[in-house]
């Protein structure tokens, strides 16, 4: 599904990623880790067409992304908050994305129907703007309106972060179902390593811009990924 070869990019003559290959098949639920300034981002903004590659590039469905918006109808992200419309509501940007995916207000309402334990009553209705919701909620807002128009590939950066433990918890149910029994692809990165390896099944490890592991997900592979952080994994 997803297809990376020979990737680099560069700034001011510091490389801050560099992965030779990579494959990510359809419908893998695809854990990507490492420390700040790892490229986990980078990677993301390559994958989005959001930065140019210095070398190299990614095919999403064999369409090169940096030359090509063919997979844009059928690739979907949040990445952070700049992703939202922040003088509209939360109704108004769902609608909004809606139209870009060619989903009427009715299909658009199905789908946030499904979604009330999530928003847990904090984001419909509440007639505040979405640049007014706390970081938490805006990140609500950001996951749902990825999930508009089935997309087949789904891209998250650290969907975890500012959410309290009740929505973290819904939101690995989220990312399970997608892949799991949806068969969508999702890319997820986060700090945190507990969340990752309990929704992903196969997690990558970048280091300064490299990947040096790259595991599929067992029992023992938080332990693994513990140890490789704190510096005790055995050499």
């Amino acid at each position: 599904m997803i297809t990376t070869s020979n990737l680099s990019k560069t700034y001011n003559g510091v490389t801050v990623l560099n992965i030779e290959n990579l494959d990510i098949p359809k419908g893998q639920s695809f854990g990507l880790v490492g420390n700040n300034g790892a490229g986990k981002t980078t990677y993301f903004s390559l994958l989005l067409d959001l930065i140019q590659p210095s070398t190299g590039h990614i095919k999403n469905n064999d369409v090169l992304v940096n030359k090509s918006e063919d997979w844009k109808p059928f690739t979907s992200a949040f990445i952070d908050e700049t992703f939202l419309i922040g003088y509209l509501t939360p109704e108004e940007y769902f609608y909004f994305i809606g139209e870009l995916r060619n989903q009427t207000k009715e299909q658009v309402d199905t789908l946030l129907a499904q979604f009330e334990d999530f928003f847990h009553g904090e984001i419909l209705n509440k007639k505040k703007y979405l640049r007014d919701l706390s970081k938490g909620n805006q990140k609500k807002a950001g996951i749902v309106a990825a999930l508009i128009g089935n997309p087949e590939v789904i891209i998250l950066d650290e969907p975890f972060a500012n959410l309290d433990p009740t929505t973290q918890i819904r939101l690995k149910g989220i990312i399970k179902d997608l892949a799991q029994t949806k068969g969508v692809t999702v890319l997820v990165s986060s700090h945190d390593l507990m969340h990752v390896t309990d929704v992903c099944e196969r997690i990558v490890v970048l280091e300064k811009g490299q990947i040096v592991k790259d595991l599929a997900t067992n029992p023992a592979t938080l332990k693994e990924l513990e140890a490789h952080f704190s510096g005790t994994a055995e050499v």
